[in-house]
């Protein structure tokens, strides 16, 4: 199981409980024992005076291991390319509600583009809906300004930005297809990068 969390010098760990307790629910799901002093070994890997992207893994055992490496800002006024793979993910599969090291159609979607073709790469499911992207999930504005984002029930990762989004009024869930993204502002983003503005090329 892996949780990727930010830490800030000033700030310290961005959502640090919310990472936890997914990471909690996620091992009652899937069996795994509780993680074993992370918020500990969290809070002594990092130091310095530069952002940090914190890299959580847990076995089966509950046993935690976490590894640092810095991370810089986007370009201000960065705009993210994005493609559609033809791999498409199963929205029956529960495991990939859950952050594990079973990543073979995240893997298997990124492989299809170069990076210079793409910043990112949205996964649709078997019918056709707009999921995730191989490591953001997707945000839609609406007319309203609210942003639109893919239902669990399309098959996706319950993002920790994404369920902070949801629960401030920012965002709310509905299906989302290709179509949708056409004279829309469109995001992606996680909890490690925030959100970041987007477009869907050719």
């Amino acid at each position: 199981m892996i949780e990727t969390l930010r830490w800030e010098p000033e700030a310290g760990f961005l959502r640090l409980d919310q990472h936890l307790r997914r990471l909690s629910r996620s091992a009652d799901a899937l069996g795994f024992r509780q993680p074993v002093d992370a918020k500990d070994l969290l809070k002594a890997a990092v130091s310095g005076e530069e952002d940090l992207r914190v890299r959580l893994t847990m076995n089966f055992r509950g046993k935690v291991e976490v590894t640092t490496t810095v991370i810089k800002p986007e370009p201000e006024g960065c705009l993210w390319r994005l493609k559609i793979a033809d791999q498409r993910m199963k929205s029956d599969d529960a495991l990939y509600r859950h952050k594990t090291t079973r990543r073979e159609p995240y893997d298997a979607a990124r492989a299809e583009f170069d990076k210079s073709e793409a910043d990112e790469v949205l996964l649709l499911n078997e019918r056709g809906e707009l999921c995730e992207g191989t490591i953001t999930n997707l945000f839609v504005e609406s007319d309203g300004g609210v942003l639109i984002t893919p239902p669990l029930s399309s098959g996706l990762l319950p993002g920790i930005l994404r369920a902070d989004l949801i629960r401030e009024g920012k965002a709310r869930s509905d299906i989302l297809r290709p179509a949708n993204l056409k004279g829309r502002k469109v995001f992606v983003g996680n909890s490690l990068r925030g959100l970041i503005a987007a477009e869907l090329v050719d």
